[in-house]
């Protein structure tokens, strides 16, 4: 039996150590000869987890550590991502990462995009080039202003919501200061994603339904991305997407991952499917007024307008339902999460953005109300390039190239490079939250969150890439962020009804709540194993006291 178990073994072992050794003299090979080899960046401490367990954790995010290292190396320099011997380039240099995007055809999403596809499928947020142009052209429309607007009721429905059930989980605490300890990154989840199914595919979760069975797709998202565990799981995913052979092994933790997909997948196919059925009857008439992206997808698909080539087939369709899902909710309910931390700990911003907020006599805000009001402005946006979702994001040069810089690159001789030369397969990391809060761009206080800074912002943010608020948050280029307006106008009225009913302050010290890197940046309270939460103390404000 033993030589039996040798002979099988044996062969797998060996091909394993084969495939490292090779892969580990070719990744070496990169480095001996790599035209970037004279750029300087910290040394490579872990063949498996590169640089990043210089970060507090290989999943969380030190600022402190990148600020030493900008000091120390400057504004471009090398480091090691996990599962990689060969280093990646980083830059914050402004005209380097214009060039970045503006060519989609040379800087494409790293590593095959597999993670992405894996838990997607082949969506907008998974495609490139022409798949991407075919299918950003038929969802455009769905994501306009005015089609945005008619979602206004939807986004205030679910916000007031929210609001009733943290009144009540108020009202029945004990005690007689009207207050009580809420997590409100929870609840916030829930509301994203009942705002996403309706809005985005006129579909209900019912996730704020108190007393209801626990939705599915709620359950195997937060496995996924907020629980314990969720850490582990994207650590594998990780693995899985950086070395090609652990796709093809039974990795513990895939399985949450495709339970997820599936649900997504299942939900999806049930929708198309319900929707083509009743346009089969009816035709196009039959989607007559509706208002979700997902009607106003299938309308566009299906227009005189659109020849048969261009149109997507109905498993492409079906693949936009899962990133509808992933983006349109983790992104929201993030920033509105932060965005109320960020509001516990600046208690004179907050009554100033409360009062602002009474301004309007309705508790039915228009979007056009929403956007007059320039401090509650100022506040998503100071919140969106403090605590910005994705903080960093990684392209992959698929053929050799010549980056421009603004700034000359000083090498260890003293040499300048007014210019670097990208190799084939090099990987490209966006630092967007570090652009985000650079004080070369946004002065000395640059990591301080202060709205009022957007009464008048420097002139060097005008060279920054980006879709919205000279900020780099919704990316740029042709591949920046369709659903940048609906999350904006999500966020304002979420904020807007929770801010008029509650006064909120911090429930754990703020040193003990860290942004956690999972995709998204979320917070944590004590330690990355207790998965993504933020306890905050909610209490009425008097205005809304009976």
């Amino acid at each position: 039996m033993i030589v039996l178990l040798v002979q099988l073994l044996l062969p797998i072992a060996l091909t394993l150590l084969g495939y490292t050794i090779f892969h580990a003299l070719h990744f070496l090979y990169h480095e001996l000869t790599s035209p970037l080899r004279f750029v300087a960046g910290p040394s490579n401490s872990s063949i498996v987890f590169g640089n990043s367990k210089e970060m507090v954790g290989f999943f969380s995010f030190s600022t402190a550590t990148i600020a030493n290292w900008r000091k120390e190396f400057g504004g471009t320099l090398r480091d090691f991502g996990g599962f990689r011997l060969i280093s990646e380039l980083e830059t914050q240099d402004l005209k380097a990462l214009s060039h970045i995007f503006a060519n989609p055809h040379v800087y494409m999403k790293a590593f095959g995009n597999v993670g992405t596809e894996q838990l997607l499928g082949k969506g907008l947020v998974s495609v490139e080039l022409g798949p991407h142009q075919q299918q950003r052209r038929l969802l455009n429309p769905a994501f306009g202003t005015a089609q945005i607007r008619l979602l206004m009721e939807v986004f205030v429905e679910k916000s007031i919501q929210v609001r009733d059930i943290w009144a009540r989980q108020i009202d029945s605490a004990q005690g007689t200061d009207r207050t009580t300890r809420i997590d409100v990154c929870s609840w916030l989840r829930r509301a994203a994603l009942d705002i996403i199914g309706e809005a985005g595919f006129n579909h209900h979760f019912n996730t704020l339904d108190e007393g209801g069975s626990p939705d599915e797709l709620d359950e195997a998202l937060t496995e996924l991305f907020h629980s314990p565990r969720s850490h582990r799981l994207m650590f594998i995913m990780q693995a899985q997407s950086r070395v090609r052979i652990l796709r093809h092994l039974p990795i513990p933790g895939a399985g949450v991952r495709d339970r997820a997909r599936e649900k997504m997948l299942s939900i999806g196919k049930k929708i198309v499917e319900r929707n083509l059925a009743a346009m089969k009857e009816d035709g196009q008439t039959a989607l007559g007024g509706k208002r979700d992206l997902l009607s106003v997808l299938l309308k566009a698909n299906l227009s005189p307008d659109v020849p048969e080539s261009q149109r997507l087939t109905e498993h492409e369709v079906i693949a936009q339902i899962p990133t509808f899902l992933f983006a349109g909710h983790e992104t929201s309910s993030s920033a509105v999460t932060w965005a109320l931390h960020a509001l516990s700990l600046n208690p004179g911003v907050q009554t100033k953005l409360r009062d602002e907020l009474f301004t309007l006599a309705t508790d039915n805000p228009s979007m056009d109300e929403l956007n007059s009001l320039p401090y509650l402005e100022s506040v998503v946006r100071e919140t969106m390039r403090v605590h910005s979702p994705v903080p960093s994001i990684q392209r992959q040069a698929v053929r050799d190239d010549v980056l421009p810089l603004s700034t000359p690159y000083i090498d260890r001789e003293g040499r300048e490079h007014e210019s670097l030369p990208i190799p084939k397969g090099q990987i490209m990391s966006i630092p967007i939250l570090a652009v985000n809060t650079s004080e070369e761009i946004w002065g000395a206080d640059a990591k301080v969150f202060r709205p009022e800074r957007w009464d008048r912002i420097p002139e060097t943010t005008n060279s920054v890439p980006g879709v919205w608020a000279h900020l780099m948050t919704f990316f740029a280029g042709p591949h920046h962020c369709i659903g940048f307006r609906f999350s904006l106008v999500e966020i304002k009225a979420l904020l807007f009804v929770l801010l008029r009913a509650f006064e909120f302050e911090p429930a754990v010290a703020k040193e003990e709540i860290i942004p956690s890197i999972l995709g998204l940046m979320r917070p944590v309270v004590g330690g990355l194993d207790k998965g993504s939460s933020l306890p905050l103390i909610v209490k009425r404000h008097r205005a809304r006291d009976d």
